[in-house]
């Protein structure tokens, strides 16, 4: 069997299980539940910086998922490392990190390489963190599950839309989007620009920009299909690198938004 092993296990996040283990505990029971208590999250945007600068952040986002329901995760993060044109699917039968091997879903990747958009490029996934760091977390707080991993680079958000549309799967997947938001402004300028993209995503707009969200292709999607299937997203939580572990002179913005179906309080 091929393994991605992990590229920034001991970088991004502790590279000894126990250590790992133990800081997603933590984060975990520090994000506290929301008092709108966001039911069955179909989707999320979770950010993908350093477990020290956004692993709480994170930690609101894995906290609101039914662990019983969850078979499949759909994954997309941003490419960082690698340009190329369209989504990139990895070679391998696992994912790895310091806490085990992720299985792929081949079947779901099959569908996937039946689109002109998508290609297995090995390069785009061998170095690249967007995707990785979400790993312990699905690991700590799923069962079983199986995951289909897409690198977003050069492509349009219609056509990540139309391919998420084909892999959204029932009850059992999740689709997960990866991104950060805004990147090096001062701490009280990034609170003002992550304030009115995260309105546009409670609005649900579809014209974010890369300046705003790293993610912005696969965000823009995810609006797209949350519109027709009006799922309504909820703010989780919000913070930057200066309220967690960085200063204040330059900042990057990171927020957990769940997607779900709006339900009332009479059911």
């Amino acid at each position: 069997m091929s393994v991605r092993p992990a590229a920034v296990a001991g970088m991004f996040y502790p590279g000894d299980a126990g250590d790992l283990s133990a800081s997603i505990a933590d984060a975990l029971s520090d994000a506290k539940p929301a008092m709108h208590d966001v039911i069955a999250p179909k989707a999320l945007i979770v950010p993908h910086a350093g477990y020290i600068y956004s692993g709480l952040t994170a930690a609101f986002a894995y906290a609101a998922i039914e662990p019983d329901r969850i078979k499949r995760v759909v994954l997309f993060g941003p490419a960082h490392r690698v340009p190329f044109y369209g989504l990139a699917l990895p070679d391998v039968d696992a994912f790895e990190t310091p806490l085990g091997q992720v299985k792929l879903e081949h079947a779901g990747m099959q569908k996937a390489l039946g689109y002109s958009q998508v290609a297995l490029n090995r390069q785009a996934h061998a170095e690249e963190h967007a995707l990785e760091v979400q790993l312990p977390f699905l690991q700590t707080v799923l069962n079983e599950f199986e995951l289909i991993p897409l690198c977003v680079g050069m492509v349009e958000p219609d056509a990540v839309a139309e391919l998420m549309r084909a892999l959204w799967g029932g009850e059992e997947t999740i689709v997960i989007v990866s991104s950060d938001l805004s990147h090096y402004h001062s701490y009280n300028e990034a609170r003002s620009l992550d304030r009115a993209t995260i309105g546009r995503l409670l609005a649900m707009q579809v014209d974010l920009s890369h300046d705003q969200a790293c993610g912005a292709t696969a965000i823009n999607a995810l609006q797209m299909i949350a519109r027709e299937k009006e799922l309504k997203p909820t703010l989780l939580d919000y913070r930057n690198s200066g309220d967690t572990a960085g200063d204040k002179e330059q900042v990057v913005g990171y927020a957990a938004l769940a997607y779900a179906e709006h339900r009332s309080v009479h059911g």
